[in-house]
């Protein structure tokens, strides 16, 4: 028997290819320089970027991609900050315009203090960019049915929130994103609320084809040390979840089985 490890083949989303299942974000770093780091250390291949945000605390005249080797990185363009659809569909419009991507991760946020999605401008906001020719991979709560509805839409892919944005709580609600899990037939990738390398492995372990983190990274006391951890984290959890776990039982179950075993000496 082979001893070689089953190839896992690469995560597709619409037209585009990705090796890396881990998706990183660029915002709320120290420095540009520790962000620059923590990408390269995370083994991304895909960096979100808010485009309300660009030039944002830069020197006038400059924007943050000119600090993203965009041969190494496919641009993931992000509609963060919109609270209502017509600012994310112009948001998203923009992002194409200045040459980003078509793809955009949509957010239509609800709430100021839980940056929920707002389900209502989330489905306005993707039925109009499906339409016009975005890969739409949209950010919803953890609601199986809004799920399904925006796969129905056309969304590329459904991004349930494992926790609040920023939060690092976790996945908090893993029933729903199993019931999202079993009846998405595009990519599900878990987005938002991840705090450590455990919940990237354990979003992997539930059957996520991908997990999208920003602050667990960059508001780390040691973002390279953290991105390299979640780039693990992600790899095993993979690999956790295609070999199969074992069967929970209530009773011990030995390691060594009894029955056939030859008496020793003196019985």
């Amino acid at each position: 028997m082979s001893n070689a490890i089953p190839t896992d083949p690469p995560l597709e989303i619409g037209s585009y290819t990705f090796q890396s299942r881990l998706f990183v974000g660029t915002g709320k770093y120290q420095d540009l320089e520790v962000m620059k780091a923590a990408l390269e250390v995370s083994g991304t291949d895909c960096v979100t970027v808010a485009v309300r945000r660009l030039s944002l605390g830069l020197p006038e005249g400059q924007s943050l991609l000119d600090y993203l080797d965009t041969d190494r990185y496919q641009l993931l363009p992000n509609t963060a900050g919109c609270f209502n659809a017509e600012d994310a569909i112009r948001t998203a419009m923009l992002g194409r315009e200045a040459g980003m991507s078509e793809m955009v991760k949509l957010e239509v946020l609800g709430d100021k203090d839980t940056l929920l999605p707002d389900p209502v401008g989330t489905v306005e906001a993707a039925a109009f960019l499906v339409k016009e020719g975005f890969t739409v991979l949209c950010y919803t709560s953890d609601d199986p049915v809004i799920a399904q509805r925006l796969e129905g839409l056309g969304c590329a892919a459904v991004m349930p929130a494992g926790a609040p944005i920023g939060s690092g709580q976790g996945v908090l609600n893993p029933s729903n994103i199993q019931i999202i899990l079993q009846r998405a037939k595009v990519p599900v990738l878990v987005d938002a609320g991840v705090g450590c390398a455990s919940d990237v492995s354990f979003a992997m372990e539930l059957g996520a084809d991908a997990v999208l983190l920003n602050t667990g990274i960059a508001l780390a006391q040691d973002p390279v040390r953290m991105a390299r951890a979640m780039r693990a984290a992600c790899q095993a959890g993979r690999d956790s979840y295609l070999a199969g776990r074992i069967e929970k039982r209530l009773y011990a179950s030995a390691s060594s089985p009894t029955e056939g075993m030859i008496g020793v000496a003196g019985e």
